[in-house]
């Protein structure tokens, strides 16, 4: 016995990113190489040693982060403060010396994290030559992305997000606004409710 209806047909499942294909393998390498090397330092001057150096890294990043913290906050205290009082934008030596707040408090973060590479990355990450060239090319490729998404710039992106969705289901709608009376529009025209 077969009935009139077809089975439905699923669009195809759009490919995984690359980000979303080894950032998992990446993380947990990662964590294989940080237990290995604790162990290997543990092996090699002592349980105490590997303690030593845990303990110690967390309160040098904690103090890293404490001070990048503080310094975002006497800058963002002082541009309001120039906003208030009339001034203009932050003078160029006030930017170069807020510059790299956020690789400093990533730094910091990644001092706090137990482990070896984590703590040898945040200092590298401490090393304002470092801070500054990173700041660089962070801010270049970001400007890259921006072009490459086009004119219509976040906004449309997701708009495109939000209507095409993975299912490939589409919904008709209508926008009608609230300060109409009775669903009418400026001219008094009443629009019929939404159906199929």
């Amino acid at each position: 016995m077969t009935t009139g209806a077809s089975t439905p047909t699923y669009p195809a499942r759009p490919r995984r990113s690359r980000l979303r294909t080894f950032l998992p393998l990446g993380i947990a390498a990662w964590l294989v190489l940080e237990i290995w090397l604790l162990t290997v330092v543990a092996g090699a001057a002592g349980g105490l040693a590997v303690v030593v150096l845990l303990v110690a890294g967390f309160l040098a990043g904690s103090a890293v982060v404490k001070r990048a913290g503080r310094r975002a906050f006497r800058s963002l205290t002082e541009t309001l403060q120039q906003q208030q009082g009339g001034g203009g934008a932050a003078s160029g030596s006030e930017a170069g010396k807020n510059e790299g707040n956020g690789f400093l408090m990533l730094g910091g973060l990644l001092l706090m994290l137990p482990g070896i590479v984590s703590d040898a990355v945040g200092l590298v990450l401490l090393v304002p030559p470092v801070q500054k060239a990173l700041g660089r090319y962070t801010e270049r490729t970001f400007e890259r992305k921006l072009r490459e998404a086009g004119a219509g710039g976040f906004g449309d992106a997701y708009t495109q997000a939000r209507i095409h969705r993975p299912d490939g289901k589409v919904v008709p709608g209508e926008v009608i606004r609230d300060g109409a009376p009775g669903g009418a529009d400026e001219q008094g025209d009443a629009r019929p409710p939404l159906g199929y």
